[in-house]
C-alpha cells in the first residue's frame, strides 16, 4: 500500500515481539522470532525493532502518561526507545523540547 501512495517507509517496527516475564526477567517471543526481520529484508527497508507485550503500557498511556516517563527503566521503555532513536535520526530531530511528563 505505502508503494501504491508514495509513501516514504522509514523502516519497520515489530509490535507485540513478545514479553519480558515480571518474575524471571527472561523474554519470550510468543508469536515466533525473525519473520519481521524477514518480511522488512523482503521489502527493502530497515528493521527498527521490536516493542515487547507490556502490561502497563495501555492504563499509562489511556491516563496520558508514556511509558518513557511512567516507568523509564522498565524494559517497555528501552524497546521503544531504541525504535524511536532511528527514526528520530531519519527525520532529523536531534531533541525534545517538550517534557514526557
Amino acid at each position: 500500500m505505502f508503494g501504491v501512495t508514495k509513501t516514504p517507509v522509514l523502516g519497520v517496527v515489530e509490535n507485540m515481539a513478545g514479553f519480558v516475564c515480571p518474575s524471571c526477567g527472561a523474554g519470550h517471543a510468543v508469536f515466533g522470532k525473525g519473520r519481521i526481520e524477514r518480511l522488512a529484508a523482503a521489502a527493502g527497508v530497515p528493521y527498527l525493532g521490536a516493542l515487547p507485550v507490556d502490561a502497563d503500557v495501555s492504563p499509562q498511556s489511556d491516563a496520558g502518561v508514556p511509558i518513557l516517563a511512567a516507568r523509564p527503566d522498565g524494559p517497555a521503555a528501552a524497546a521503544h526507545s531504541r525504535v524511536a532513536s532511528p527514526v528520530a535520526s531519519a527525520i532529523g530531530v536531534t531533541s525534545c523540547s517538550t517534557p514526557l511528563s
